[in-house]
């Protein structure tokens, strides 16, 4: 049979058009679960504070003859407790050219370069509000101005675990958190137990706090849902199709009410976190903005902008365990 010439996708590969999809995938994560799940309020100075009270403890001497003179007056001063505000920025920059070309997967380059920036902008506030940063004043030509992260702020009711945990700069828990945790080592880190979980809800309980959330990395996520007060993770199931195989739980039911276990992938590994969310929030002096900065050249150039601090109304609302085994 005669061979009969044909044209294949090799032949003609110069005239074949490219086939790229009109969209960009990235799976980046952008979830930022301790924001998300406290407050949020505005700060009027870059050094902004507030105070915090506790009642004395119950009295069981506390029985009065009757008929004699009101004795002297009790007065605890309140705590005075501060932080600073942190300025994170973002620069975007385009030429006039590239957000001119017809680009595959986003209306303009500018556009896109913008929303990803915003993004990256909040992972980064999570990873710093939670990290074990201690608070600077900062200096107007060297040093950045750095709010207290969440570690810093937990002292009383911490597990150190061989670790230093970290001080105020004042006396009598007055100031602001001016040191980090020390000496979190992995020669000395421990695995993390449901007794060092129980423990700290326990401590926020008996300080008057009410524990909502664990939150703790992947790893320690795996560790939590192996401990025996989770939920009840057996189901009845009377369905045709498959059943599903559940290897974790969500919720942790101990003897003070039940406490959400949240992963978070910000948070540094070696703390675990128990939160009563209600007295922790993000203080704006700044909230998000865009600048347009002046052109220089054939190129368009914006600065993003937030300056906030993190506000732990009550730090015994909420206790640490430190120096854990974190992968």
């Amino acid at each position: 049979m005669a061979s009969v010439t044909k044209v294949t996708t090799y032949d003609s590969v110069n005239a074949i058009r490219e086939d790229l999809a009109n969209v960009i995938y990235d799976i980046s994560p952008v979830d930022t679960p301790f924001m998300s799940n406290i407050g949020r309020d505005t700060a009027s100075n870059t050094y902004f504070e507030w105070q915090t009270d506790a009642l004395a403890n119950a009295n069981t001497a506390n029985a009065a003859i009757e008929g004699a003179d009101a004795g002297n007056a009790d007065f605890d001063a309140t705590v005075r407790v501060a932080n600073y505000t942190q300025i994170s920025t973002k620069v975007i920059s385009v030429s006039g050219t590239a957000d001119s070309t017809n680009n595959a997967g986003m209306r303009t380059v500018m556009a896109y370069q913008t929303a990803k920036k915003a993004k990256e902008l909040k992972r980064d506030m999570e990873a710093i509000i939670t990290s074990n940063q201690a608070g600077n004043a900062g200096s107007g030509t060297s040093t950045a101005r750095k709010t207290a992260g969440l570690p810093t702020w937990l002292i009383t009711n911490s597990q150190a675990n061989g670790a230093t945990v970290s001080a105020m700069s004042g006396a009598s828990g007055n100031g602001y958190p001016n040191t980090a945790w020390t000496n979190l080592s992995t020669a000395t880190d421990v695995a993390f137990t449901e007794t060092m979980l129980k423990t700290a809800i326990q401590a926020v309980w008996e300080q008057g706090g009410d524990p909502k959330i664990l939150m703790v990395n992947a790893y320690n996520k795996t560790v939590a849902s192996a401990f025996a007060g989770l939920a009840e993770q057996r189901i009845n199931y009377t369905k045709a199709q498959p059943m599903k195989i559940i290897a974790t739980a969500d919720i942790y039911l101990g003897d003070f009410g039940e406490v959400s276990i949240v992963p978070n992938r910000f948070t540094p590994g070696n703390f675990a976190f128990v939160l009563d969310p209600e007295y922790a929030s993000v203080s704006y002096l700044r909230p998000f903005r865009t600048y347009d900065i002046a052109k220089t050249g054939d190129a368009d150039k914006k600065e993003m902008v937030v300056e906030y601090g993190l506000r732990i109304k009550s730090e015994k609302a909420h206790a640490v365990v430190a120096n854990l085994i974190a992968s």
